[in-house]
Parts: structure tokens; sequence; C-alpha cells
């Protein structure tokens, strides 16, 4: 497209506005939002119009056809083969037209807006023993338009086939505004029913003028998806229309409505994991097991899955589901498979726990984003992510698979659709330099003969696009391309529907998305280790896979990523979206003004830090380091918000504050508070939390003082970090007590250099000890690397001999763990540091195993930490609560307040939102005698000032059993008192 002056795109913004009632925006931001989808590819378009309905699609497409504009539909943005970016009107179907329109459980079918989310339409159907058969990895943010659009499959394709296989009805317009109701069957002339006479009769007659082509053009296997499917329009095809516009991947129509089929879904479902020696093994063995009638035969290698959990022995596993009536009906179904299967596997396992089968299946969806990073951390990239083979070829495929890679110096690792001979598979392609760029086209091309060597498809579910429509030719031959072209011209003879795509497509190795980044590594302040240092490359883990923009975690799932997301619903509000900005921001194309950019410093502003992502997202993402490291460039030499010296420097005003702590909570409880919270950019709605009286620290240096603390023991390092220091003391204080009690004798770290005799046991009076959390989570970086260089001065000599160091706060164990050495990444004690850190469960089941807690026997509610999830894992909690009968499993997702977060002004309806996704509702639905357990502060806080349901620290729980509950074993109760006392004071 030529590149419009501003006064013609102030022309067609004008114009758009005053024709469609949905948004319109040609602001930077919005642009660079839809820059790329999950492909190497980027086009940076002109506008972005989300319309409210058909009449809208109508109107935007009136206006760009007038104007000479091409227009891209756009649902999740997951495609992988760039068909869902362009240089023109981006149409955005998530915002509006993302309605269920009908649903028949009778005739099992549902009328859907092209903006449905799959797993919308999923849990609807549910309702009545339904679903929608095609369910790709992505099934929990990509849309109904766009699976129809490139034709999806999913891992139940062997049973439900493909998108095509379940598409009744489609309702379309074309460029030229024409509508088009396809269904299956003829009019009287014997064309396709649904069409208005220019395309009645041009279609028909390019389908008599090439029976023959059509009939001999096409491989014959279930995951064939290249290329337009004319052949669903001969008479004994039942001459489908809507069968042949599926996979047509937005360049023929603009869908405004589809009617799809719903099926049946089993009773009851078994999972068995079949182990083989080796990929080829299990690529051999799919297609044999398909006369059982699986509803799955997923293959993986062993060098995609790592270490994961719950497989059997082997080299390569087969995922195969089967339904059944009855979970015993399915259960025998697996039984007989794996018995019929047995003598070519090392070994299987047979899963009919729900739960069970959910881990296993996860290890599968986070594929398309795991496969993004080789074992050894280097960069992989699709391209090839779909091609498909006959099953039965399958395996003779994947040997000159494996081969053609080693002939051109490249890795990867493939998995996928092994019962419907279908590979995903991403390639450590160098798509940087010109030397990788030509040895990524020199592999496609050779790939793509390959392929249809082996009688294949070049793909066989996510599409052509860019990707591989310039290779069609190889695949049908110039004159079946040539009818394909033809089809095209019928159907948008000005090209304006999602032009270079499918026909006429630009080369597969132009527009990469990497073009436009710094060649060289820009100054940054973190380390990112993982990343060789270069912020580009962390950037660039980012392909667009989508995971964050799921609206629900799902059954069971403690996932957190991507809480402001699930609270606004605005792509620039989920990880991907802030990704993108990132990435257009280093790219200096669309966003122009670097580190000062308004766009990226606003899409970050609603980044709850969580961490949610760094665990959660397939590719590792960790936007709250991003977020950080923006800041701190951001107001470099500037002054920052009022929250970033009010909260940002919590530490300090804490420890100022401490010797006047009453009166300033008595300050608190008058209308000055007001004036305070509006000068310290702190939400109005906010009550200001209670200064401890008496601060952790003092309390224990009166203890040693007074000679109540033990004198034996392992010692353990226990950091008393801010918040349990000056807010929470009653944490740290329960804490002493169970550590004491399980035989550990608990220190505080020195905080000034060391004195000797009666002097040694007076409390310090000087700055206290701090992680840094605060300082970089409001990006003040340099702030922070003096404060934790002056932590590792302190805690280097205590630690050099192995000592644990016990964090209660999760949120500063996190910021020790990874903040830290990433902020000192040339420290080798920063490192030393991090891995010392233990939580308080961990540090009780490491240094003192034997040890038996009491019981409390109460169910639990409330969250694990954010920052405990992603960073340090809640393993160790489960089981010590498991040990003292806490039962149940506690809430994912993220408190919403957050740090300093919810805290600030303009963030409250934010953080109430992500409270409300799952830890209040967890809390409310509740026994009443449920013990609310909560290890953050924040969590606490925001419980206290939300809920009627206050929260605990698990230590608080536990100090009170050995307060007044037997201890587990000793039936008489007399060690109760022994197991509270510290040591020091038994005879």
């Amino acid at each position: 497209m030529a590149e419009r002056t501003e006064t013609e795109k102030r022309i067609l913004a004008e114009e758009l506005a005053a024709a469609v009632r949905g948004e319109v925006s040609f602001a930077a931001a919005d642009r660079a939002l839809m820059t790329m989808d999950a492909s190497n590819y980027r086009r940076v378009p002109l506008a972005v119009v989300a319309p409210r309905d058909a009449e809208d699609v109508a109107a935007a497409l009136r206006v760009c056809r007038e104007h000479a504009v091409p227009v891209v539909p756009r649902g999740g943005g997951t495609s992988i083969a760039g068909q869902a970016t362009g240089v023109g009107v981006v149409l955005d179907f998530t915002r509006h037209l993302n309605r269920i329109v009908s649903l028949d459980p009778a005739a099992r079918t549902a009328a859907v807006q092209p903006g449905v989310i799959l797993d919308d339409l999923r849990a609807a159907a549910g309702a009545h023993g339904l679903t929608f058969g095609p369910d790709p990895s992505t099934h929990s943010r990509c849309t109904l338009g766009g699976m129809i659009g490139n034709n999806s499959c999913g891992s139940h394709s062997v049973a439900w086939g493909t998108t095509a296989d379940s598409v009744r009805e489609l309702e379309l317009l074309t460029y030229g505004g024409e509508r088009v109701r396809a269904g299956r069957g003829t009019d009287r002339t014997g064309a396709p029913t649904g069409l208005p006479p220019r395309l009645r009769d041009g279609v028909k007659a390019l389908v008599d003028a090439e029976l023959a082509l059509l009939r001999t053009g096409y491989p014959d296997l279930p995951r064939r998806i290249s290329g337009y499917a004319l052949d669903a329009l001969l008479p004994e095809a039942g001459t489908d229309l809507a069968r042949a516009l599926t996979g047509s991947e937005g360049t023929l129509g603009v869908l405004t409505e589809a009617t799809v089929r719903l099926v049946e879904t089993p009773a009851a479902r078994a999972l068995a994991v079949l182990g083989y020696p080796d990929e080829s093994a299990a690529a051999e063995a799919a297609h044999t097991l398909l006369p059982h009638r699986p509803m799955t035969v997923e293959g993986m290698a062993a060098d995609l899955v790592g270490d994961a959990a719950g497989l059997p022995r082997g080299g390569a596993w087969l995922f195969v589901e089967m339904g059944g009536a009855s979970p015993g009906e399915a259960a025998a179904r697996a039984e007989a498979l794996c018995r019929a299967a047995a003598d070519g596997t090392t070994d299987h396992t047979l899963v009919t726990d729900p739960a069970g089968q959910r881990a296993l299946w996860r290890i599968r969806e986070d594929a398309s984003g795991t496969a993004t990073r080789m074992p050894d951390g280097s960069e992989a990239w699709p391209g090839w992510e779909d091609c498909a083979v006959p099953p039965a070829r399958l395996g003779p495929y994947l040997r000159d698979f494996r081969a053609l890679l080693a002939q051109h110096g490249l890795r990867g690792t493939p998995y996928g659709h092994f019962g419907d001979g279908c590979i995903h598979i991403r390639i450590d392609f160098d798509l940087l330099t010109a030397p990788g760029i030509r040895r990524f086209r020199e592999f496609s091309c050779d790939l793509g003969e390959l392929v249809v060597a082996h009688g294949g498809s070049l793909s066989g579910e996510h599409g052509d696009g860019q990707a591989r429509a310039e290779l069609l030719p190889k695949m049908y031959g110039p004159e079946l391309v040539g009818v394909f072209e033809r089809f095209k011209s019928l159907w948008d003879p000005a090209a304006g529907l999602n032009p270079g795509m499918l026909v006429r497509p630009a080369r597969l190795d132009e527009n990469l998305r990497f073009a436009s980044l710094p060649e060289r590594p820009v100054p940054v302040a973190f380390g990112y280790p993982h990343d060789q240092g270069d912020f580009s490359a962390a950037v660039r883990r980012c392909v667009g896979v989508a995971k964050c923009r799921n609206t629900t975690t799902g059954p069971g799932s403690a996932d957190v990523m991507c809480p402001s997301f699930r609270a606004t619903g605005e792509e620039r509000h989920s990880t991907r979206g802030r990704a993108r900005l990132l990435h257009e921001m280093l790219s200096g194309e669309v966003i122009t003004d670097g580190w000062r950019s308004p766009e990226v410093r606003d899409a970050l502003d609603l980044c709850l830090s969580c961490k949610g992502c760094r665990s959660d997202c397939p590719v590792g993402v960790d936007m709250a380091t991003y977020k950080a490291e923006f800041l701190h460039h951001h107001y470099e030499g500037r002054l920052r918000p009022a929250a970033h010296y009010s909260m940002g420097r919590l530490p300090e005003w804490l420890h100022a504050a401490a010797p006047v702590a009453p009166a300033l909570n008595a300050l608190a409880r008058t209308p000055l508070a007001a004036v305070g919270k509006r000068l310290g950019g702190i939400a109005p709605q906010r009550p200001i939390p209670a200064l401890a009286t008496e601060t952790f620290t003092r309390w224990w240096w009166h203890r040693r003082r007074t000679g109540k603390a033990p004198d034996a023991g392992r010692t353990v390092v226990l950091w008393p970090d801010t918040f349990t220091d000056h807010l929470s003391p009653q944490v740290g204080r329960a804490a002493v007590r169970v550590l004491e009690a399980a035989g550990l004798r608990p220190l505080l770290p020195p905080t000034a250099p060391p004195r000797t005799g009666a002097a040694a046991l007076r409390p310090r009076r000087h700055r206290p000890l701090c992680c840094g959390l605060t300082y970089v989570s409001t990006g003040q970086l340099d702030r922070a690397r003096a404060v934790m260089r002056r932590t590792v001065d302190v805690l280097a000599p205590l630690l050099r001999d192995g000592r644990p160091l016990v964090v209660l706060e999760p949120s500063c164990a996190a910021a020790l763990r990874t903040d830290l050495p990433e902020l000192l990444p040339d420290d080798p004690r920063a490192a030393r540091l991090a891995r010392s850190v233990r939580t308080f469960a961990q540090a009780l089941e490491e240094l003192a195993p034997d040890w038996r807690p009491p019981r409390v026997d109460r169910p639990v509610a409330g969250q694990t930490h954010c920052h405990q999830h992603a960073v340090l894992g809640d393993a160790a909690d489960r089981r010590l609560r498991e040990r003292a009968g806490l039962t149940g499993p506690l809430a994912g997702g993220c408190c919403g307040l957050a740090g300093n977060f919810g805290f600030e002004r303009g963030h409250y309806e934010v953080s109430v939102s992500c409270a409300e996704d799952q830890l209040l509702p967890a809390v409310r639905e509740a026994p009443a005698d449920a013990e609310i357990l909560a290890d953050g502060f924040s969590c606490r806080t925001q419980l206290e000032q939300l809920s009627a349901r206050p929260g605990r620290h698990l230590a608080e729980v536990l100090a009170e059993a050995l307060g007044e509950g037997r201890v587990e074993g000793d039936p008489s109760g007399a060690g109760e008192a022994q197991a509270y006392e510290p040591r020091s004071r038994r005879s």
C-alpha cells in the first residue's frame, strides 16, 4: 500500500469515525498492538477498527473501499503464518462481535459471532453435554472467526475433524459490500446457494471449467489445509460453499456470523500415555492406534518435555485419550489400547483422574511456547509449524525431516498431532542476519519439496499466510494455483482483503518481525542472564501465543497471569500487548519516543508486577522486570509520580516513622489523612495501614537482652523485611516461635559492624537492611542497587558457610532470589545470597525434616502469593499444610493490591477487580471454620479492606496451634508447653 499523506489519513479517520459506531483508532499504541501475530512477520497497520455489529463491518468496508485501503480481519491474533497482520485497516472482532447468538442443543448447532472465544462456546455447549470438536492448544483465547479463517484443528481432530468439518453456514461481507450466506447445496441453476448474482455465475463457471483439475489436484489426507478448498464445490462433495470458504484466511470475505456443528462429549475420559524408545518409534506406531477409535493421538519427544513429571519410561510419548459412557468404560478402552500397543512400547501410564490429565495436557498445550527455546536457551521460531503427511508416512517423513535439519545445520523439536500426520516444530533459525535469513529461505524451499514428496500438505492446521503461500506451486502446481488466483479475483477484484496471503503472496523471507530491532543491545540496568544481557532478546521472548489473554484460569489451576488483562479485557494490558509495545519502542517506527514513550508508560501503568508471566508464560516473559527497566529509563533525570516517592521509598519512611508510630496512627484516623494521601499519590479509597507500635526487630532485641532467646539449635538467619518489621510484627514473632519449636535457632542479621560485650545485645539505631523490592517495583534501580549492595555486604559473611536465609514475606523472598542477582550480576556474593533464600515452609522442611507440626485440622481458603507462585514455588507449603491438617487448595491469581499498585491513585477499581477474580470469591465460599491463609502483607491487607474475613500467615496459624493444641505424636499433651517455649528456659 502506498504511503498515505497526513491529509489522506485525517480524511480517512474522519470518515471511518462518522460511519462506524465502534472504536476507530489511528493512535500509535493501538496500531503497535496489531503489528504482529504469533508468526515471524510484522506489518504496521494504518488503523484499527472494532466494529460493533455487521452493519459496522459493512460501513468500514465501504469507507476503506472508497479510499482503496486494504482490510485485515483479526481475532485473537494467535495465527502462526502471518495472516493476522496487515498494512491497512485491521478489524478487531474481539471487543464487540464476541457473542454466542444462539445455541440449539436438539439440533446440536450454535450461531456465533467471529470474536467468540472457543472456550466460551465450549462452556456454553458443555451445559448440554456438547462441545465444539476442534480444539487447538490456544483454545482459551483463540476466536471462532480465526479458527474458521485458518481451518484450525487441534488435538481431537482424529475424532471430530477440522473446523471445516464443523461449519454449517457462514455469513460474510465481500470487500465490494456484497452479502453472502454460504452453506451446502445448489440452487436451481446448479450454482452454490447463498451467493449474489455476480458471484453465483462466476463461481459456477469456474468450477464447471475446472472439474477435472479439482478432482485430481488435491492430496488425500486428513490435515490438508493449504490453499483454497475448491474441491468442496464439486457436485460429489455436495457443493459445500461454507467448507470451501473455511480456511480462506480472510482473503475472500469478512465473516460476521457462523453456524457451527456441536458434538456430544463422552461422559468420561481416560488418558493413556505410551512410552517409546524414540520419536521415530512413536511416529511409526501412531497410525496403528487409529482402529481403536481414540479421541487424540498426540506425540512428544524427550527434548521438548524435559523433566516433566508423570510420564512413563521412554524417549518419546504418545498421549492417547479414550472416551466412554462411564469412567470404567473409558478406562477399559484405554487399558485395551495399552495391551494392543504393548509390543512396541517401553512403558505406559494410565491416568483417569481429571486433575492428573489436565497436568499432562498442559505439557502439550504449552509446547507452542516452550518449544521457542532450545535446551541451551537459544531462540527457536515458527515458520514450518504444521506440515502434515498421510499418517502412515509420518515415521519416514520425520526421519527425512531430521536429516534435512542436520543438512542445514538447524535444530528443532517436533511434536504434535501424530495420529493425523501433522507435526509442529520451532526451529533455531537465525532471523537476525542476512546469512541466517538466506538459510531460512533455502531450508523452507527444501522442506516444501520434502513434504510434497511424502504426499503431504504445507499446512496441516495453521494456514499458509505469508510463511508458506509462496511455495503453494510446489504442492499444487502452477495450474491449480492459477485457479486459486482466479477464485480470489472473483470474490475480491480490488484485492482489498488481506492482500499478500494465499495468492500473489509476499516472499516468505520478507516483512520479518526482527528487521526493525536494534542491531546492538541497548544499555540496561538488569542483567537478563537468560537472554545474554540483551533487552531486545528478552522482549523477543513473546512469540504471541497469548496465554496471557486467558479470561479464566480454569478448574484446579493456580495460574496468575495476567490479572490486569482479566480485569480490563484490553490487549494493551496483557503481557503480550505490553511486550508488543516494548518491541515497537525498540523498533522506533510506530512508537518514536523510545524510553520516554507515553504509550508504553500507560500500558505498563496497570501491570501489577505480579511476576505471574515469569512462570505462567510458556516462554518466560518477565514483564515485572521489563516494567522496572522501563520506569528506570523513563523517569531518569525527571520528576517521578508522587507514589514513587511515598511508596517506592517506603522502607525509609517506615524506619523514620517507627519512633512516633502511635501519633501517626492517630493522625491517619483524622481528616488530615486525606491530604496526606493526595500528596502521596495514594488512592483516596484506601485506609492507611496501622504502624506497629513495637517493631519486630525491637521485640527481637528485647527478647535477646532478657535472655529469652535460645542458645542452641541449628542457626538460620531470619530476614526482618520491612513489612514484617513495621506492619506485621506478629508474623515475625510467630515464625520465631515455630522455628524454635522445630529445633532451629533463628538470628537476625546485624545492620552495623559487629560489637562485643554487653553492647552486642543492644538494639542498633541506624538504617535497616532491605531487599530493594519497593525501589525495583517503581523503577528506582540505582537506589535499589545501592540498597542491595549494602545488604550483600552485611549478609555475605553470615551466609558464607551455607546458612539459609529465611524470608517470611514472599515478595521480599522473590526480590532477593531474582531481582538482587539480576541487578548485581557481576557480584558472585549476590548469586550466593539468592541461592540461600528459603521460605518459611522450605526452611522447616529442609532443616527440620523430622519435626512434626501441631495438628490444626481445619479447612483452608485464601491465596498463594503471586510472587511465591512465580519464583519460589509452594510445594513445601502444601506439604506443611497437609502435615498440620490444613486441608484444601488455595486460590491462584493475584490479590490485586500487589505492593504499591493497589494503593496508587487511579488503580483502585482494577485492584478490586483482580481481587474479585479469585481471592474474594474463594474466601466468601469458604466454610465458616476455614482458616484464611495469606502469607503476603499485601494479600492480608486486601482481605482486611475488602473482606469480612481477615487472613493470616501460616506461621501465625502454627504458632497459635503450638500454644493451645496437642503436638502430633504426644498423646498426653505434655510436650505442648515445651514445644511452644524457647529451649533456653527449659529445665
